[in-house]
């Protein structure tokens, strides 16, 4: 009777053990060498990650033109630096970016603003390219813009922390934002 239950208690045991391996899928088991918490399902094993959307509905969009129009040049943009990769690819689609039709978009004088901004800027990268752009854009018009009150604490926000990069921005933005009037 002892014996019995000595080996009924090890098979138990060994199964209780065995369990959690026995879950966890090896090679050619459907995962393809993803790590761990990445299945199938995220992206379609394309390289898109968790955050990638799908293409956006443009004619839900408020300006459906303009969002035809921005789909198109992103998809020029893609077809003219295919063949590129790292750095040179990154270059490649920002010069394609600053060719865009300002005609199609919703505020055609805020993108030629940008375009020139762009070009004032372009022999820098990263947060210093943000900071130099965002200097060199004229001020939004918020007397026509949709919410005056949200357009000009902005304004102010972006003054109070015009000179601040990276983290030191986004602590300041926040602070901005947070700060009762």
């Amino acid at each position: 009777m002892n014996t019995r239950l000595m080996i009924i208690g090890s098979a138990l045991l060994a199964t209780l053990f065995s369990l959690p391996a026995m879950a966890q899928g090896g090679p050619g088991m459907g995962q393809q060498g993803m790590g761990p918490g990445m299945s199938q399902g995220m992206g379609g094993g394309q390289g898109a990650g968790p955050r990638t959307k799908g293409p956006r509905d443009c004619s839900q969009s408020p300006n459906p033109e303009a969002c035809q129009a921005h789909r198109a040049a992103l998809s020029k943009a893609r077809e003219a630096c295919k063949d590129q990769t790292g750095q040179a690819r990154r270059q490649c689609m920002k010069m394609q970016r600053q060719n865009m039709d300002c005609t199609k978009t919703a505020n055609p004088q805020r993108c030629e603003a940008r375009k020139q901004a762009y070009t004032a800027c372009k022999d820098q990268s990263g947060p210093a390219f943000r900071q130099c752009v965002n200097q060199k854009l004229p001020a939004m018009d918020c007397s026509t813009a949709p919410d005056q009150k949200r357009c000009e604490m902005h304004q102010k926000a972006r003054a109070a922390c015009q000179d601040k990069l990276g983290p030191e921005h986004k602590a300041c933005l926040r602070q901005q934002f947070n700060a009762k009037p």
